[in-house]
């Protein structure tokens, strides 16, 4: 029971917040309550439409995520063991880092169709963070380990798989988390600013330019728990391989 109420308070109190500056507002249009967002997701629901976007928007982010970590991962390896490749690839995962998302949509939307932005997008905001993490893993692997394997003449695959990814799971599972978060909020954003046929962030687009502000909150409510969902669902898939 204490736990349960431990659980419960935070989310009431939010949600009793939200209810007295709507009642404070005094204007749909401006904040529209709880309730009223509750209502409107409801119906939502009920369409077609709204699960058609769900599944359309999250497999672009699956998308986005998988490429990105698989760049990541393979370039992180390549500037770890290359040092000409560290030159040279390590300022350009920087820059991609450091440059805002909105203008690496406005650019790609010059280059590929309006479909492909958001999965695009939400890569190239995955790359670096998987990139930054496996780095700081191998420059922390412990030498040890590496003699200890040449002495025992592992082959390369063996010492992959009982050196290298053994000690750099917790870095990839932290930056695979903090990299889902990304893909997640630069996918939506792409798809707000570029909208495709199907998307969630098409209809967030669609309901402030209708001034329908309780669906422009039950579409932001829609992806904040779906992204909270599946991310508690990676964490715990995570930590479970982890204690395996």
């Amino acid at each position: 029971m204490k736990k349960l109420l431990e659980n419960l308070i935070p989310p009431v109190f939010w949600l009793a917040v939200w209810e007295i500056a709507a009642l404070a507002v005094g204007r749909e249009l401006l904040l529209p309550g709880p309730a009223r967002v509750g209502e409107s997701l409801l119906a939502l629901a009920r369409t077609v439409d709204f699960w058609l976007s769900v599944g359309t928007t999250l497999g672009r982010v699956l998308l986005g995520l998988a490429w990105g970590t698989l760049m990541g991962t393979a370039l992180a390896f390549l500037t770890h063991f290359s040092r000409w490749a560290d030159r040279l690839v390590s300022p350009a995962v920087r820059v991609v880092r450091a440059t805002p998302v909105v203008s690496f949509i406005l650019l790609v939307y010059l280059w590929v169709s309006r479909w492909a932005i958001p999965w695009v997008i939400a890569g190239l905001m995955v790359l670096p963070v998987v990139w930054g993490t496996l780095s700081a893993g191998l420059a922390d692997l412990d030498g040890k380990l590496l003699e200890l394997a040449r002495a025992y003449r592992f082959s390369r695959i063996k010492t992959l798989r009982l050196v290298y990814l053994p000690s750099l799971r917790p870095h990839f599972c932290a930056g695979l988390l903090t990299a889902f978060g990304l893909a997640w909020k630069s996918g939506v954003a792409a798809e707000v600013i570029c909208p495709p046929v199907h998307a969630m962030g098409s209809r967030i687009q669609q309901a402030k330019l209708g001034l329908e502000t309780a669906d422009l909150f039950a579409w932001t409510l829609a992806i904040i728990v779906l992204s909270l969902t599946l991310e508690g669902l990676l964490r715990r898939v995570l930590e479970r391989r982890n204690r395996a």
